[in-house]
């Protein structure tokens, strides 16, 4: 089963702002998520513990990716955005982004 994958303008812009190589490793991953859907493991994909988030995990070299995504209805996942992880700890503001992007997905509004 292939699952259907949204991107919202602030992921989509953030993917074309990455350097080549990891934009390909990046739109890879989506595509293991399109495949796999709940099934996707780590090293790609985990839960984020405490919020109703998961991360896309992607490693290029030095660089470190995460994108935002959550689970829309039974095959349809939406990635909110994403950021360049500096350190060990995921971006608790990355995190409230992608909450605040997510609430106004489903509201219809705009963040």
């Amino acid at each position: 089963m292939e699952f259907e994958i949204l991107l919202l303008e602030p992921a989509m812009e953030f993917i074309k702002s990455l350097e080549p190589k990891l934009q390909g490793k990046v739109l890879r991953t989506i595509e293991l998520l399109r495949h796999f859907g709940p099934q996707l493991p780590m090293p790609h994909s985990r839960k984020l513990i405490g919020f109703d988030l998961w991360e896309l995990r992607t490693k290029q070299s030095t660089n470190i990716c995460r994108l935002f995504y959550f689970h829309q209805h039974k095959n349809e996942y939406v990635i909110v955005s994403g950021y360049i992880k500096k350190t060990d700890k995921t971006n608790n503001e990355e995190i409230r982004r992608a909450i605040r992007l997510k609430k106004a997905f489903l509201t219809g509004g705009r963040e």
